[in-house]
């Protein structure tokens, strides 16, 4: 069904013209970047193509072009999208969303907006595609890249990071998209990256979107999965933050003549100097104890944190949501996600067996002395501390103590059996001397146990290292990372045997 303008206002005629003449329908420009978005779901579905001015230093929109099926608001959606990106900069293509492609048609009703919406998915995947391969915009020492989920954290860092008088620029990744998942419970859906969009532009800020999933797959989902196969139970957002995602946006920060990177971690960076020898940026603590991320951060080179800004390290929550809410954003009370950004809503079992095809096996679970107690559904779901959903009655409270993959049996005793005087790590790297440890972190909030490393190790990489708690402590899961601490710095970490 065809849309046409009902009277003969200049709203009713830039919409006319756009439908009657639509501006670069079919043309695919030489060495162009496309972004897609509809498709069956709504029966709208809008392809749009840009090319980057390879002669200019600020990524200018030298052509672009689109093709559309479907109503005749998406079609005309699509010309307006091409009319504001021609001859535009770089950032001033990425400040365009729905409601500059509804201006530029004059207007347009509730039920027709969906096509503008379309446009601007469509635009911003082309852009982002562009950007990544092709960007090469000068360096300007006030720009910061702002990392943007969604949420409130990352919306009051891009507004301090404003508020600091600097230029900042937002950008999202899409990591995951998986039709199982609960994309509104997710910070890395498509539906994330048009809700960071949409908050961005708020704020007055240009917004990019990256599509990172293959990398993501394979950088950390894989893994993941692999981990578990193997009995192990690994840490997905250590490896995320300190290999795929930060990195990604550093690199993207440089295409965009950016010097740094700011996101909504809570931590801080500081500059230490241990002498002799030159300042290494390391990590801190945040100064809200209940909301720090500095063991989701641990594993970042300090290369990387000498580019990165924290704004929220030096702030409680409620400072945050409080600034959030002074600002009039409609983020101020949205509730913090708790899952991993790829589970997103759907059960640990069912993912695994999904997408890592770990599938119930019934096996025993069994005591210190190999007595069958009970049935397990696969020990691949089973992590060593974990007291619920055992299904065995015994006396008192009994925890796993550790799982066999190649017997699937799940072993199980009580708590004093889980209690140990030592961790052990391989594939640590300490940023200082060990000597200075005091302090490791084995959950990402759990406590901190006081402990010492033996023998004398210096700076670098080892192989293996021990951990010595000054108290006995619970044994944590094997796969998972030890974060290493001096005082409130973070010195180091490996991953636990």
């Amino acid at each position: 069904m065809s849309t046409r303008a009902d009277d003969a206002s200049p709203e009713g005629e830039r919409l006319s013209s756009h439908l009657e003449r639509p501006l670069g329908r079919g043309h695919t420009p030489h060495d162009a970047f496309t972004g897609a978005a509809g498709g069956a779901a709504c029966g709208d579905l809008i392809r749009l193509s840009i090319a980057l001015d390879p002669s200019g230093t600020d990524g200018r929109i030298a052509d672009a072009g689109f093709d559309a099926s479907g109503c005749g608001a998406t079609l005309a959606a699509g010309s307006a999208a091409v009319s504001l990106l021609r001859g535009a900069t770089l950032l001033d293509a990425a400040r365009i969303g729905p409601r500059q492609i509804a201006d530029e048609l004059g207007g347009l009703s509730a039920a027709k907006l969906h096509a503008a919406e379309l446009a601007a998915d469509a635009l911003h995947r082309a852009l982002g595609g562009a950007v990544r391969e092709r960007a090469a915009l000068s360096p300007c020492a006030e720009r910061t890249l702002v990392a943007m989920s969604g949420g409130v954290d990352s919306a009051v860092a891009a507004l301090l990071v404003a508020q600091a008088g600097r230029e900042a620029v937002g950008v999202t990744l899409e990591l995951w998209s998986d039709a199982a998942n609960d994309g509104d419970l997710s910070c890395c859906s498509a539906q994330a990256v048009r809700g960071a969009r949409e908050l961005a532009h708020e704020l007055g800020m240009p917004h990019l979107s990256i599509d990172l999933r293959a990398e993501f797959r394979a950088g950390v989902v894989d893994g993941w999965l692999a981990d578990h196969a193997a009995g192990l139970t690994p840490n997905p957002c250590v490896r995320c933050n300190g290999s795929v995602r930060l990195d990604a946006m550093l690199e993207l920060a440089r295409r965009l003549g950016a010097e740094t990177l700011a996101t909504g971690h809570y931590a801080r960076i500081t500059d230490d100097q241990p002498a002799p020898g030159p300042s290494v940026p390391l990590l801190r603590t945040a100064v809200d104890a209940g909301k720090d991320q500095s063991y989701v951060l641990s594993a970042l080179a300090p290369a990387s944190l000498a580019r990165l800004r924290f704004p929220l390290g030096d702030m409680h929550k409620q400072q945050v949501r409080e600034l959030a809410q002074r600002a009039g954003l409609a983020v101020a009370r949205k509730r913090d996600s708790q899952d991993l950004c790829f589970l997103a809503g759907t059960r640990h079992r069912d993912f695994l067996e999904r997408h890592g095809g770990l599938h119930e096996h019934a096996g025993a679970i069994v005591d210190l002395q190999g007595a069958v107690l009970g049935e397990h559904s696969g020990a691949h779901a089973y992590t060593v501390g974990q007291r619920h959903g055992l299904g065995v009655s015994a006396p008192q409270p009994l925890y796993v103590l550790s799982t066999d993959m190649r017997a699937n049996t799940v072993t199980v005793g009580p708590r004093s059996a889980l209690l140990a005087h030592g961790v052990s790590v391989r594939e640590a790297t300490l940023h200082r001397d060990g000597r200075c440890v005091d302090g490791v972190r084995v959950r990402a909030h759990g406590r901190r146990f006081a402990c010492r490393l033996p023998g004398e190790l210096g700076a670098g990489r080892h192989a293996r290292l021990a951990i010595d708690l000054d108290e006995p402590a619970e044994r944590t899961a094997p796969g998972q990372i030890a974060c290493l601490y001096a005082g409130d710095l973070v010195v180091g970490y490996g991953t636990i045997t």
